[in-house]
């Protein structure tokens, strides 16, 4: 009786260093979904109930083994962490600091793709490649770049720093700064220089298109005005 009440103990020793471990080397991450993401309560409640956050746990000790050659070990841990969580990233994907997946449902990051530091994503974002040739051929994000759900972000490109990726966007063409993306095929409108902000509201993203268009439409009223 009494081994097994030491077994349990050793269990939960082993446990709470598990979690004080996460939360010590994940701090930054839980942070970031904590001020990103207005569901979530708590420290504890990211800690164990966000999916975001597991799978890049499980991405981290991956992608340590893919660099250390062991790629049947490291992309049985990436299936795994898919299995359970919805969510497949390569293990020889890069990610930066303070990344965060928000809800994560059908994410796929591609074995190539570079994604920068304060990066969020949101369900159904593809970081893809565009056909089977070897090397980079999946896209490098810069830092705090947003991706809307259903994104589609395909091939060698580069997404720059401080831009913002519309919901259901298809983008195939580099990206410059500070700019908005929209539409199939991705089209590009500038965010005035400016950083944007990552509570952006969907609905309220510049369309170029649109913004032509009402440009138009001023220029001819003041030529009616003349008449």
């Amino acid at each position: 009786m009494s081994l097994l009440i030491n077994i349990l103990f050793i269990i939960l020793g082993l446990f709470l260093l598990k979690i004080i471990l996460i939360s010590v080397f994940f701090y930054r991450e839980i942070r970031a979904a904590q001020k990103r993401d207005p569901a979530a309560k708590s420290f504890i409640e990211v800690l164990f109930l966000y999916q975001g956050l597991q799978v890049l746990i499980a991405h981290r000790i991956a992608h340590s083994f893919y660099k250390a050659h062991l790629f049947f070990l490291a992309r049985y841990i990436s299936q795994v962490s898919r299995f359970a969580t919805g969510i497949e990233i390569h293990p020889g994907a890069k990610i930066g600091k303070r990344f965060f997946i928000d809800h994560g449902m059908g994410v796929v990051v591609g074995e190539t793709a570079v994604i920068g530091d304060d990066v969020l994503l949101y369900q159904g974002v593809t970081l893809g490649g565009t056909g089977i040739v070897q090397g980079k051929r999946h896209p490098t994000v810069g830092n705090n770049v947003v991706i809307g759900a259903g994104a589609k972000v395909l091939g060698n490109i580069t997404i720059g720093d401080n831009s913002y990726i519309g919901a259901n966007a298809v983008v195939i063409h580099d990206v410059p700064a500070n700019s908005t993306v929209v539409g199939v095929p991705g089209r590009i409108t500038k965010q005035d220089g400016r950083k944007i902000d990552t509570s952006l509201d969907h609905s309220h993203v510049l369309d170029p298109i649109m913004q032509q268009i009402e440009e138009l439409e001023k220029k001819i009223e003041k030529l009616e005005e003349r008449k």
